[in-house]
């Protein structure tokens, strides 16, 4: 991921033949709004694989062209000081180039907090209480939660607060979520940021949006199926549930839109569709890969369901690993969570080895069929209990047709 390519190059999908008028209509819109850029909003340098570095000045262009600020838009930075420090000055003159209002960028590291970060806003949310910095940052229109920041950060939950109550966006600029096939979480490399930057500059956001819409579209009206090698068989129904669509778009409109916390939290890199089917209707089996419960492996692992609710289970090996995770968990831990499917080719499972599943399955095919706590989505389970499991080998069916077979898309 270093500098962009030509956003065509990369996605060799094509559209299911079945298109009804309001979706054409509705990708037609998605069309016009991706193609009102302005020239300088392009970076279209060659890419060189040969040697990684980070192109700072692309990175912070590419997210504020995500942001398609509206003029006098106030934007917070929210970081962790550390590797992407160079960013924060280049996002601060992006943002002001394009008519925004730079609010500073707040530390989540109450011991360091570099000076070149403060500004009076920020120096005054630091020395804030919970509740004031909610009250103080519903005057943010967009924060970026740059890498190293997470929910249990004060400013971070903060901002997730406002959200919930209606009020403005944030991009979540992690730079994390590579996972072992196994499930378990991997350090990011140098091999991690440079397949994450492509992403970034690569992407061609149009696209994405379209295959997102059509999902959403077919998937409504037809149901979703999940099957694996190993035994999965389960099926569930969105009808009016959200569907978050990861499809790059940070700006104002898609606020409008949103139903949950997760529509107004927007993820730099793309490429995953996010939903919490309607709880009763969520019936069948999964079977696991070999993965980890409780620090134990476990083997054979097979998890039935009915309205929603594990109602058996069985293992070849570490049965009692799992259940000691679930009664730990609650009643959240027994819930089917979310159903997960990732649409960017550019974050696909390596073809070399070893494998690894990058940016938390956002990539083409990778599914997630997740446990616990849905509410961020939605949906009608709490508990705070969450436990993704991802599934790399996946057919996925919308009433009958195929639009996932084997963990491949189909072109």
């Amino acid at each position: 991921m270093i500098k962009r390519r030509s956003n065509n190059e990369h996605m060799l999908y094509r559209l299911p033949p079945i298109w009804t008028i309001q979706s054409i209509t509705l990708v037609s819109i998605v069309a016009l709004l991706f193609s009102c850029q302005r020239p300088s909003e392009t970076h279209t340098d060659a890419w060189d694989s040969t040697t990684f570095y980070f192109d700072w000045n692309a990175l912070a262009s590419q997210l504020v062209q995500r942001m398609r600020l509206e003029p006098g838009e106030k934007v917070l930075l929210v970081a962790r000081p550390g590797k992407f420090d160079p960013l924060i000055p280049l996002l601060k003159d992006w943002i002001e180039e394009a008519n925004g209002e730079f609010l500073g960028t707040i530390s989540v590291d109450s011991t360091n907090s570099p000076e070149a970060w403060k500004t009076p806003f920020t120096s005054i949310a630091e020395g804030s209480s919970f509740d004031a910095l909610v009250e103080r940052f519903k005057a943010v229109d967009i924060a970026i939660m740059l890498p190293g920041t997470s929910v249990t950060d004060r400013p971070y939950a903060a901002m997730q607060d406002v959200l919930r109550g209606g009020h403005g966006r944030t991009i979540h600029f992690h730079w994390a979520g590579a996972y072992a096939l196994s499930g378990s979480l991997l350090e990011v490399t140098t091999t991690v940021d440079s397949i994450y930057q492509n992403a970034i500059f690569a992407t061609d956001y149009r696209r994405l949006a379209e295959l997102q819409n059509y999902f959403e579209e077919f998937s409504r009206r037809h149901g979703i199926r999940v099957t694996t090698p190993q035994g999965t068989d389960i099926t569930f129904a969105l009808k009016d549930r959200p569907v978050t669509k990861q499809n790059g778009d940070a700006s104002r409109d898609r606020t409008r839109y949103a139903r949950n916390l997760i529509d107004r939290e927007i993820e730099i890199p793309a490429g995953a569709i996010r939903v919490a089917p309607i709880e009763e209707t969520v019936e069948g089996k999964i079977a696991f890969p070999k993965t980890e419960w409780s620090g134990e492996t476990v083997t054979g692992l097979v998890l039935t369901f009915k309205a929603g609710k594990i109602i058996g289970m069985k293992a070849e090996t570490g049965l009692q690993a799992v259940q000691a995770e679930l009664k730990a968990a609650g009643p959240a831990g027994y819930a089917f969570r979310e159903f997960a499917l990732g649409f960017n080719p550019l974050l696909a499972i390596p073809t070399d080895s070893p494998k690894w599943i990058p940016y938390y399955g956002y990539g083409a095919g990778v599914v997630r069929l997740s446990l616990g706590d849905n509410t961020e989505l939605g949906g009608k389970v709490g508990g705070g209990y969450v436990r993704w499991n991802f599934f790399t080998d996946a057919t996925v069916k919308l009433g009958n047709t195929v639009i996932v077979e084997d963990g491949k898309m189909l072109q």
